[in-house]
């Protein structure tokens, strides 16, 4: 029988409970968090986010799993404590800010120095190795996620490649880890890379950057099409044709979003400082274009429609089966729009009060939406809601998927 471990993760978002779920499947899994509804509901065995098979993993399967507002309690016993804390980038400090990382690291090194600390945290390259400096002590590993918006247990169960970064302190603790991430996937001869931290570190980030950077080209391509007449999806199906190129992630989009490209594509162009580099400062420049084009394009059609037009946004969310629109590209999209004197309307079901301060009227009615817009614009297309009013939409989903 194999060995249980005590492992607490600290951050129940889609990282940490995704991840909490798949290894309590073997160990003994507490999900520490201080938001006290997403505790509650994962103890009533309920997701407090959107993947679909987290709610069916919560609701079927024999998991010994318990969730926490006790972060410090949660991690006094543990043999192992996963960081999956937010860092989002900081434009002030010009990197991630990772100040609750560090206040949990300081927790755990007086608390509980014994335990393997993980890091599922995206942060800068660099960042483990100096939190090993400041606790040498503790065994300190880095462990990259590479998890899709609403896919985030699926992808833990069938990962394409498990990053292991440690140092030599760590190194027994980090290969046992890995064995529980394997063992608790579905997916077998998973490819495992036991790799320096700070390697691991800027795996993420040029993994992150180059996705990226293919939907920055397929929409510069569609850029390209549109202004000069051309049938883009034409143009792309005869590129991806070629097998070096291939038919995934080319959908053309208003530009890249989310949680996670924004925020990496800039840490890892500021980690290049002092360092030559054009690529990856033109990935970020491409996509501020992109949105910039985008809004203009939406102005020229609607003013053609007439001088005051009603511009309704359908959906804020960055993908279909998701309740997230942080950093949504269609956000700066709106700005735009708003500075260029635009009235809008938006349409989002997943918003339940409010568009949490940023400012725009918003209707749940989705009929009373198609009537009034001018203009409806959508990032991603919906045949089932957008059917009858295809001649006012305007959207660069050529291939009606995420």
């Amino acid at each position: 029988m194999k060995k249980r471990y005590n492992i607490t993760v600290v951050g129940a978002g889609y990282v940490g409970l995704s991840l909490a779920i798949m290894l309590s499947l073997n160990n003994d899994v507490t999900a520490a968090d201080i938001n006290r509804d997403c505790v509650d509901k994962i103890n009533m065995k309920i997701s407090p986010i959107k993947d679909e098979l987290i709610e069916t993993y919560l609701r079927k399967k024999d998991l010994s799993l318990h969730a926490s507002t006790d972060i410090e309690g949660s991690c006094a016993g543990a043999d192992y404590i996963i960081l999956a804390l937010p860092t989002d980038y900081s434009e002030t400090q010009g990197g991630f800010d990772c100040s609750t990382i560090d206040a949990t690291a300081a927790v755990i090194s007086r608390i509980n120095s014994d335990a393997t600390v993980v890091i599922k945290s995206t942060v800068s390259i660099g960042y483990t190795e100096s939190l090993r400096k400041k606790y040498p002590d503790q065994k300190i590993i880095n462990v990259p996620e590479f998890l899709r918006e609403s896919k985030a247990l699926y992808d833990n169960l069938n990962p394409s490649r498990i990053i292991i970064g440690t140092d030599e302190k760590a190194y027994d603790a980090a290969t046992v880890f890995a064995e529980l991430l394997k063992n608790g996937a579905e997916k077998e001869d998973i490819r495992v890379l036991m790799i320096n931290s700070t390697e691991a570190e800027a795996v993420k980030l040029f993994s992150n950057t180059y996705l990226a950077m293919r939907v920055g080209f397929f929409n510069e391509l569609d850029t390209f099409a549109d202004r000069t007449g051309l049938d883009s999806k034409s143009i792309i199906d005869g590129v991806c044709l070629d097998p070096r190129i291939g038919e995934h992630y080319n959908n053309p989009s208003f530009g890249y979003g989310g949680y996670c490209l924004p925020k990496d594509t800039k840490q890892l162009l500021s980690d290049y400082s002092g360092i030559p580099q054009s690529i990856i400062s033109g990935i970020v420049r491409s996509n501020e274009i992109r949105k910039r084009y985008i809004a203009e394009r939406i102005m020229e059609i609607a003013q053609k429609k007439t001088s005051k037009p009603v511009i309704g946004i359908y959906r804020l969310i960055m993908k279909s089966n998701s309740d997230n629109f942080r950093e949504s590209a269609v956000l700066d999209v709106m700005e735009e729009l708003t500075e260029k004197g635009a009235e809008i309307l938006v349409y989002e079901p997943m918003l339940k009060s409010g568009l949490n301060g940023i400012g725009f009227e918003r209707t749940d009615d989705l009929r009373a939406f198609k009537h009034r817009c001018t203009l409806i614009v959508a990032n991603r297309y919906s045949e089932k809601d957008l059917r009858d009013v295809r001649d006012k939409v305007y959207t660069r989903d050529l291939y009606n998927r995420d």
